[in-house]
């Protein structure tokens, strides 16, 4: 099925040629599929390959070649599986050593499609060593290229996956490599990355939703700085990634397993009080308004209107039971296949109904209070409005959001640590904010589980300060 994470838009270029965007925006990631209108070219697939397979047959044209930029560490390739499904070659760098058949790839190695279409690998190493891009050729030369975690739109990719012992050295080769790119390439080119939309892939935010070589030369850290200075701008700003991400390079060298989708077993509600009791994660994937104002005790909320995937993966021990608790069968699948997307395949089960249809009792049932910037402002002057007092400021942003301003006196735990980081937390009753509210509704239920007395505010950062909030800003 498909989610409101997954859009495909199409791109018409020069000599017939087309490319279709296929976004996962829970993850930051684009995948593309380019056609002559014959053969087609899939490049950084996601692992629920249908989508590809969706998007060729609705062009009416064959796949004949997949194509991954790099062993990617922050989602589980489709690659292997869709050349297997569909009968096509399956290209790698030739560099990267893994156990199963590929076509082996090299810097400057062109693969010929059709008269119309070809694609020529260009070694960028940078976000890893052995990172390719891939050059789409028509009939009259390059009409862009598939960047992957190289140049991106108005950054790079982030160099310190592969551990910090090599963060430097890849910094200067991405620095390279972006400059090698602008040299070959026509400031026409298009450029399609894999990375850059959110992705914790990405050195730094990305900007804007498309770009060509010559737009990125007047705008790119990597285009517009001398190596000394990209390379230490870029290691300055790298902040905490997802801790999953030390398992998709494993399963991606290794040969990703099949995609099962099929539906988790159900969990009943005498069930579902067991695993609660037992600490186990059971993830309630409704939106925050729906949460707060009914849920069962020790339930996480994390919603499938956000980056569910990439926060529960990053705060969950790896292998821990997880139970999905939808309001339907349809949003149960989606998380399914939003996490298969990371991996996680396995369920302890799932459950679909509303809470009180849910509780094997009435008294597991609980609300969450919430607030706006604006009632901290007036609580922090004394007035409550029927809400307890703020005696801590919790704020669950990463580090570098805090670092640029944060509430003054607030308590800093990112949301990835606080689980195991509560009893850090000091006494009182707890007001919890994000950027947006939704870390901040998932912080407010671990709060909750742990018998921590929690005020949700849901609104954003940025109405702090015009609030009234104090606020300490980075000088």
């Amino acid at each position: 099925m498909t989610t409101v994470t997954e859009v495909a838009k199409e791109g018409r270029l020069a000599g017939g040629l087309s490319v279709e965007v296929i976004d996962t925006s829970s993850l930051g990631d684009r995948s593309y599929l380019a056609s002559d209108g014959e053969l087609a070219v899939v490049v950084d697939p996601q692992r629920d390959v249908d989508r590809m397979i969706a998007a060729a047959g609705r062009l009416g044209v064959r796949i004949a070649l997949v194509l991954d930029t790099h062993v990617h560490n922050d989602y589980v390739s489709g690659g292997l599986e869709l050349a297997r499904l569909t009968g096509a070659e399956y290209g790698l760098a030739a560099a990267d050593e893994v156990p199963f058949e590929r076509r082996s790839l090299s810097d400057g190695e062109v693969v010929e499609l059709s008269r119309r279409m070809r694609v020529r690998a260009v070694a960028t190493p940078g976000h890893t060593f052995h990172h390719l891009s891939y050059v789409l050729e028509g009939a009259e030369g390059p009409v862009g290229v598939f960047t992957g975690g190289s140049l991106l739109f108005g950054t790079t990719g982030r160099t310190d996956l592969l551990g910090e012992q090599h963060s430097h050295e890849l910094a200067r080769h991405q620095h390279a490599s972006v400059r090698k790119l602008a040299a070959i390439l026509p400031d026409g080119a298009q450029i399609w990355p894999t990375h850059g939309f959110g992705s914790f892939c990405s050195a730094t935010q990305a900007s804007g939703d498309s770009a060509t070589v010559g737009e990125q030369k007047q705008v790119n850290p990597a285009l517009t700085l001398a190596e000394r200075d990209f390379v230490e701008r870029t290691l300055a700003g790298l902040d905490a990634y997802p801790a999953y991400y030390a398992h998709m390079g494993v399963q991606n060298t290794a040969g990703p397993k099949p995609l099962d989708l099929r539906e988790p077993a159900r969990a009943e509600p005498e069930e579902l009080r067991h695993r609660l009791d037992d600490g186990e994660w059971v993830v309630d994937l409704r939106s925050r308004k729906a949460y707060v104002v009914s849920h069962l005790a020790g339930t996480v909320s994390l919603g499938l209107d956000g980056p569910m995937v990439t926060w529960l993966g990053w705060m969950i021990d790896w292998g821990a039971p997880i139970t999905l608790l939808g309001e339907s069968r349809e949003q149960v699948a989606a998380a399914q296949r939003e996490l298969a997307r990371i991996g996680i395949d396995e369920f302890a089960g799932a459950a679909v109904g509303a809470p009180h249809e849910l509780a094997a009792d009435p008294g597991q049932l609980r609300s969450t209070r919430t607030a706006t910037f604006a009632d901290l402002a007036v609580a922090l002057d004394g007035a409550h409005d029927g809400l307890p007092a703020p005696e801590v400021l919790l704020d669950v942003r990463t580090n570098n959001e805090f670092a640029a301003a944060h509430l003054t006196g607030a308590v800093h735990i990112p949301l990835y640590e606080l689980k195991n980081r509560i009893g850090e937390i000091p006494h009182g009753v707890v007001w919890v904010h994000c950027g947006s509210g939704y870390r901040a509704a998932a912080a407010a239920s671990l709060l909750d589980a742990a018998d921590r007395e929690v005020v949700l505010i849901d609104d954003v950062f940025g109405a702090a300060a015009d609030a009234g909030v104090p606020m300490t800003t980075a000088s």
